[in-house]
């Protein structure tokens, strides 16, 4: 959604001079792709969104009628149907003007209005905070997607416009946008199949989410864009005349791999560009499976194939249904190069996705069996979901399922199974079915026995071995990879948990009542109620005694609300009046270098976790540890994913204001940076420069040798804030030689 203004009185010939002529090219494309579809919908809905859009501006100053139109372009691109692109056009009608959905309806049916509904659902949901906003939308965007996937891929060729045009906002709506667009929306448009737009998503966001980076491997690139060039149209000549010698019809293109895309195979292996084995790229498009095949053998009869470098995504799809035989080769000068090569129908399907697949009869309703195999995945999160109360927990899921990387192993009775890389036996298990993994105690690989916690590799015959009565483990958390898995057993232990903690929740405070001989079968169930849910915005007294069970609040504390005045209330509740159990109170660090502000009556101990060392800045989660007080996460430490299961212990913490700190203490936070870069003269004094104009203290230093003339260099530095550790960071990048800069969370 993009955010209207109010007009100039010359916009009224900007939108015939500069916008007509974008309208007609909409018309002619739906006429081209949809050529028996009726145009007249789309005409009807242009005029409608003129009429009711008239006077808006877009933050650029442009009037606002053009981003519903370059949306339905992208839609009409993308051969979506008609009223898939009327709903495009009028997307933003009922959140940016007073048009009503029944107003659409009555104009425009109800299939239309029914998408425009779930598209303004997706962008009116407002919550307390950004991390619960944003794991919200997906899931409500999810749940439309059940009954009308073309709600979500006009909200994806909404947030493209928007990438295309983000340079008109505030810096800091750019990086929020754009990182929000590399967590959701190029993920989903990757698991949806759709290449292209996934593609453009990324390397747009890429250039606001990490500038400095993004001009480092562009500059890279163009300095050998010339080269490529000419080495691909080479290989590109070579090929063709070879197809014609073996008559094989097929057409042959060629490209240099995306930014983000390099950028992301940098930090992984921490290479350099010239090292990126698949920067160049060649595609084969034939009419057949069987001339895939044919041009595959070619291929490498021309030339060496790289061992470890070939895959078959045709004879195993992709969960998205995507289809390629994939591999890389070496050419002349030791130019390595990869080749895909697939079949027309799987070339639109890898480009477009399901908006390939999802066609519409008359009355609307889907045709292709083969489209609701790669839907399955969305109703599968669709039922995950209900069991979750957290919407943070279902965004992890989210993520967790959105990326690509998978192992294909099989049942003894030869099914295939597809699992996210380095998945355990038990992620297998779990696969099958849910009472299997519940009930899971071993596992055999290739006939032979193997710990649960085994890592799966491509091709593995695996045959799970049950015993009645047997319960998951909260220990399995730490190595299963699946979200399927990963969300049956927190569902099972959360249950589990939970019954525990009511039970000594109850235990706690009928053993504090005996010893302010205070009498709680006399107290009304309505006074539970009421402390629950007003003192504690909780919702059940059930709620209440899972809390004091979990330590996170005291019974003492409790039956002073159960029974005012029976007994005298602590210190640190003294001036709080009751129903303000919102209140919050200021505790010190275990480390006595900084404050937090903790949700909560108690005078709790706080400590950083050791595991993710957070620094100021940072967002971070506090979670009640039983005997120790709340630690303090930051909110991407991995082990929070195995923590946030019992919600009940999760507990909200900040960091203080600045103003609040000691005054005179300069706090900081030591934190261990690991540098990558060329072994040469003069670089640990150029990095210890960097880090000596920034007014930082090296607390230790330590360097060694690499790989391929490399040095590894790992400096633990006093650190402000976030922004403090940014700039250091920035300025270790900038130095010449060094590859890559990351920060490790353990001291």
């Amino acid at each position: 959604m993009a955010t209207a203004q109010s007009a100039s009185p010359e916009s009224g010939s900007v939108v015939t001079d500069l916008i007509a002529p974008r309208f007609e090219k909409l018309l002619k494309t739906v006429r081209a792709n949809r050529p028996t579809d009726d145009p007249e919908i789309v005409r009807r809905a242009w005029e409608f969104c003129l009429e009711h859009h008239k006077g808006q501006l877009r933050a650029s100053g442009e009037p606002y009628v053009l981003h519903p139109l370059e949306v339905a372009l992208v839609l009409a691109e993308m051969k979506l149907d008609s009223t898939a692109i009327a709903a495009g056009l009028l997307h933003d009608a009922v959140e940016d003007t007073p048009v009503t959905t029944e107003d659409i309806t009555a104009r425009f049916g109800e299939q239309v209005a029914h998408i425009v509904e779930g598209v303004t659902k997706i962008d009116k949901i407002q919550f307390a905070n950004r991390e619960d906003r944003q794991a919200e939308n997906v899931r409500k965007m999810l749940l439309a997607m059940v009954s009308d996937v073309r709600v979500v891929i006009i909200k994806l060729a909404d947030r493209l416009h928007n990438m295309r045009t983000l340079e008109h906002l505030q810096p800091e709506r750019q990086q929020a946008i754009a990182r929000e667009t590399l967590d959701i929306y190029a993920p989903l448009a990757h698991r949806l199949g759709m290449g292209k737009v996934r593609g453009e998503l990324e390397d747009l966001a890429f250039r606001y989410v990490d500038p400095f980076s993004y001009e480092q491997v562009h500059d890279a690139v163009e300095s050998r864009r010339k080269e490529g060039e000419q080495f691909l149209a080479g290989v590109e000549a070579l090929l063709n005349e070879k197809l014609r010698e073996n008559n094989i019809k097929a057409r042959v293109e060629w490209r240099i791999k995306r930014l983000y895309s390099i950028n992301q195979k940098l930090v992984k292996s921490r290479t350099t560009v010239d090292q990126v084995y698949d920067l160049l790229a060649l595609r084969v498009i034939t009419g057949s499976v069987q001339d895939c095949y044919a041009v595959f053998g070619l291929i490498h009869s021309i030339w060496r194939p790289v061992p470890g470098r070939i895959k078959d995504f045709i004879a195993m799809p992709r969960p998205n249904l995507y289809q390629s035989l994939h591999t890389t080769v070496m050419g002349e000068g030791g130019h390595q190069f990869e080749v895909q090569i697939r079949t027309e129908e799987m070339h639109r399907i890898a480009e477009e996705g399901i908006a390939a697949h999802w066609k519409y009869k008359a009355n609307g309703s889907p045709i292709s069996a083969r489209d609701e195999q790669r839907l399955a995945w969305v109703r599968q999160l669709v039922e995950w979901q209900r069991e979750m109360s957290d919407p943070n927990e279902f965004l992890s899921t989210l993520k967790i399922d959105l990326y690509p990387e998978e192992v294909y192993t099989f049942t003894p009775k030869g099914k295939v199974v597809v699992l996210p890389k380095d998945a355990s036996p038990l992620d297998f298990a779990y696969s099958i079915h849910t009472e299997v993994g519940n009930t899971c105690i071993g596992a055999k690989v290739n006939g032979r026995m193997v710990p649960l916690r085994s890592k799966l590799r491509n091709g593995d015959i695996v045959e799970v071995v049950t015993q009645n009565g047997h319960t998951p483990s909260r220990d399995w958390l730490t190595f299963v990879k699946s979200s399927r898995a990963r969300n049956k057993i927190k569902h099972w232990l959360n249950e589990h948990q939970r019954e525990r903690a009511i039970e000594i929740g109850r235990k706690l405070l009928e053993r504090e009542a005996r010893k302010y001989k205070v009498a709680l079968s006399k107290v009304e169930e309505s006074d539970f109620a009421r402390v629950a849910t007003s003192d504690y915005s909780l919702a059940t007294p059930a709620d209440l005694m899972a809390a004091i069970g979990f330590g996170k609040y005291s019974a003492r504390q409790v039956l002073n609300r159960l029974a005012p005045g029976i007994l005298s209330p602590p210190a640190s509740e003294a001036e709080a009046a009751p129903g303000v159990s919102d209140a919050v109170k200021r505790v010190s660090l275990a480390s006595g270098t900084d404050s937090l502000v903790v949700e909560g009556q108690d005078e709790l101990l706080v400590y950083r976790a050791r595991c993710c060392n957070p620094i100021r800045g940072e967002e971070i989660i506090g979670y009640v540890t039983r005997g120790k007080g709340v630690a303090v996460h930051a909110r991407n430490c991995p082990n929070v994913q195995n923590l946030l299961y019992e919600s009940d212990r999760r507990i909200s913490v900040e960091w203080a204001r600045a103003a609040e700190n000691v005054p005179g203490r300069r706090m900081t936070y030591p934190v261990r940076l690991t540098v990558y870069c060329d072994d040469r003269t003069g670089m640990l004094k150029e990095l210890t420069a960097v880090i000596s104009d920034e007014g930082t203290n090296i607390r230790t230093v330590d360097s060694r040798s690499g790989p391929n003339e490399s040095a590894i260099v790992e400096f633990v530095v006093e650190a402000e804030d976030v922004r403090h550790l940014n700039r250091i960071v920035g300025g270790m990048r900038r130095v010449p030689g060094v590859r890559e800069v990351q920060r490790s969370q353990k001291l």
